[in-house]
């Protein structure tokens, strides 16, 4: 019987003190992960930054100064799998512990292209993210905040800072000028769209994701999201590490 008790106490404080994604109100991003050979290579860092924001969490390159007590941060790593003629990618949170608090699904895609490539397999691993409608919740972990000196990360590594990615992020609305009423024409593609204007020329790829109001989206060869807000669509990327946000016009 005594047995049975403690058993059943051990099991009880397990869920007890089990941690959820809603406990930690932020993330940091390495600047250069294991399977890279250069920092923020083909902007993996900077992807995973965008939608962790996107998710609802605040993120933090690992050299950009934090306000929090590593104990009350998530530690996000990407995992690119060795596949045959495909690109397969996952992540992982873990707490300052090293203990796992969530691993996405694998995203995979067929994209030759290196940039597209990451970019569409990442999207796709971080659509379990969004499904989890993470909500942060006070008071679950102690937030202890300090001066941006005395915050660090567990066992650091050293990585080269780079400078267009050491500023804070802040969004940029790119000032749309009255004389241009350019309307783009969706046209349907295997994955998702493909936008040209009257010439007909592509302008833009637009790739599917789980939810209708969302893509990935390829222009010129930046990457980013074009996304519905207030029924209208805009195309949204980064510029020197700052949020740019086009009000694009287009006809499905």
């Amino acid at each position: 019987m005594k047995v049975r008790f403690l058993f059943f106490f051990a099991l009880l404080a397990s869920f007890s003190f089990a941690q959820s994604l809603n406990d930690f109100r932020a993330v940091i991003v390495p600047l250069k992960f294991d399977f890279q050979k250069q920092t923020n290579e083909y902007r993996v860092s900077t992807l995973t930054k965008y939608n962790l924001t996107k998710a609802g969490f605040e993120a933090f390159y690992a050299e950009e100064p934090n306000p929090y007590d590593k104990c009350s941060l998530l530690y996000i790593d990407v995992i690119n799998m060795k596949a045959f003629l495909a690109t397969k990618m996952y992540f992982v949170l873990k707490d300052c512990y090293g203990k796992e608090i969530f691993k996405s699904t694998t995203g995979y895609t067929k994209e030759k292209d290196y940039q597209l490539a990451y970019t569409e397999a990442l999207n796709e691993a971080f659509n379990s993210l969004y499904a989890m409608n993470y909500k942060y919740t006070p008071g679950a972990i102690p937030v202890v905040t300090s001066t941006p000196s005395q915050v660090s990360a567990p066992n650091p590594v050293p990585v080269p800072v780079v400078s267009n990615v050491s500023t804070p992020v802040s969004t940029v609305v790119a000032a749309n000028a009255a004389a241009n009423t350019t309307v783009y024409y969706a046209q349907p593609t295997a994955n998702g769209y493909q936008l040209v204007d009257t010439t007909p020329k592509v302008v833009m790829k637009l790739y599917k994701t789980s939810k209708s109001d969302y893509f990935t989206a390829v222009r010129d060869g930046v990457q980013g999201a074009l996304l519905l807000k207030d029924n209208e669509w805009y195309f949204e990327y980064y510029k020197n590490d700052q949020l740019v946000s086009e009000k694009i016009a287009i006809k499905f």
